[in-house]
């Protein structure tokens, strides 16, 4: 698999602007980034920046906010902002660039919202996490949010699986809980760490603190362990995504991200490579274009970067090119 830079988004601002999110919208034409003065930018396909809006607080001139996670709807139409001011809010912006934003949908929480996944297929619901160590949902049809599940411990991570039928939650105490968001089953899993960095694919792949990242079963038995603990350059895994077809992960590190590939003949997860980039400081957000081919990177200091990813290019009679993107 070939990884290598196409084109640099955001220049780091004075100081650090730490890029608190990223996130592609499913048609992949558009690619929205939260940097630290709770600005959101839109680009388009092509990495021109189109559109920007500022997020606005729960309470009225309250600017203390940090946002923690953006995502686009399944159609396209809306962005959902997840906010530490107890609030997530959802903003009507159209599927043509300029159109005037609104805001369509907002959940009020009594703690602090720290994660939010908007999963495939469910154009009516998106789930976050709360300080409080609640998973809720919000349902855009009546405006309003319910539990779904609880924990005693503040969920710093959440997850879809990639039918869109599960979530999983990652806390504090170093616990993961999957949840069947159609049987209502629920099964806990424990890792060896804090699960900061935890995304779901072909597995549940996470990594925290501790040096090590782990492939789950949904099940909750460990399929695969990666030890990088005696490595002293490698610090704390921060974030992590799959691709749509979920055979390839990358896991954001100090200076550097992981990219690892599923080989269904093994079957086994090999690491394909490891981007070193010299004082970029800590991977922030990271996430996939929904056609598999970029991924976005954005570091503690405010720079956003895109990668094109590829197992092989060709060319059609000098007219097309054929970009592979996984082996099936």
């Amino acid at each position: 698999m070939q990884i290598k830079y196409w084109k640099n988004l955001q220049q780091p601002i004075d100081g650090m602007q730490k890029i608190s999110a990223l996130a592609w919208s499913p048609d992949s034409k558009k690619y929205a980034v939260a940097t630290a003065d709770r600005v959101v930018h839109l680009y388009n396909e092509n990495g021109e920046r189109k559109d920007k809006f500022t997020t606005r607080p729960a309470e009225k001139d309250n600017k203390s906010y940090i946002v923690r996670a953006v995502a686009f709807s399944p159609d396209n139409q809306k962005i959902a902002i997840a906010q530490s001011d107890n609030i997530v809010f959802i903003y009507k912006i159209g599927l043509d660039w300029g159109e005037k934003k609104s805001i369509c949908n907002k959940f009020l929480q009594n703690s602090s919202v720290t994660c939010m996944v908007w999963p495939n297929e469910r154009h009516n619901e998106l789930f976050f996490g709360l300080a409080e160590g609640k998973i809720k949902v919000g349902v855009l049809r009546n405006n309003k949010s319910q539990s779904i599940f609880g924990s005693e411990s503040f969920v710093v991570s959440i997850s879809a699986s990639p039918d869109g039928q599960s979530i999983v939650s990652g806390h504090l105490d170093g616990t993961m809980i999957t949840f069947n968001l159609e049987t209502k089953a629920k099964n806990k899993l424990k890792h060896s760490s804090i699960p900061y960095a935890l995304a779901w694919g072909s597995h549940i792949l996470a990594a925290g603190n501790d040096g090590k990242i782990a492939f789950y079963e949904p099940s909750g038995d460990c399929f695969q362990r990666f030890d990088y603990s005696k490595d002293e350059k490698v610090k704390e895994f921060t974030c992590a995504a799959f691709n749509q077809s979920g055979e390839t992960a990358v896991i954001g590190n100090f200076n550097r991200f992981y990219v690892y590939n599923f080989n269904a003949k093994r079957p086994q997860w090999d690491e394909i490579c490891c981007k070193q980039i010299e004082n970029y400081y800590s991977v922030t957000a990271v996430a996939w274009k929904h056609d598999g081919s970029r991924i976005g990177i954005g570091s503690l200091c405010g720079s956003v970067d895109v990668f094109d990813v590829c197992l092989k290019k060709s060319r059609y009679k000098g007219k097309f090119e054929f970009t592979y993107v996984s082996l099936s």
